[in-house]
């Protein structure tokens, strides 16, 4: 199991949220643990250790220390504002 690690930033980002969209990307948050790379995740072209998953028209942006068992969330926003 992955130690899940949430950006001060990223975190600020999830307080703005609607609550039905924060309770939904949590819950995501919470798949990560398990399964860090879910069939939904993509990884993101130009950028070495960065992935993505799509929670509705959010998208949560992360990286991988598989040597650790780390997930760094590091963005959490609207598809038009997170890249």
């Amino acid at each position: 199991m992955y130690e899940l690690i949430i950006k001060a930033s990223a975190e600020k980002q999830m307080d703005c949220l609607p609550a039905k969209v924060r309770e939904r990307i949590v819950k995501a948050l919470a798949g990560l643990r398990d399964d860090p790379r879910p069939p939904s995740c993509l990884k993101l072209t130009g950028e070495d250790d960065l992935w993505r998953i799509r929670v509705g028209d959010y998208r949560i942006v992360y990286t991988i220390a598989d040597e650790a068992l780390i997930v760094l969330v590091v963005r959490v926003a609207h598809r038009k504002d997170v890249y």
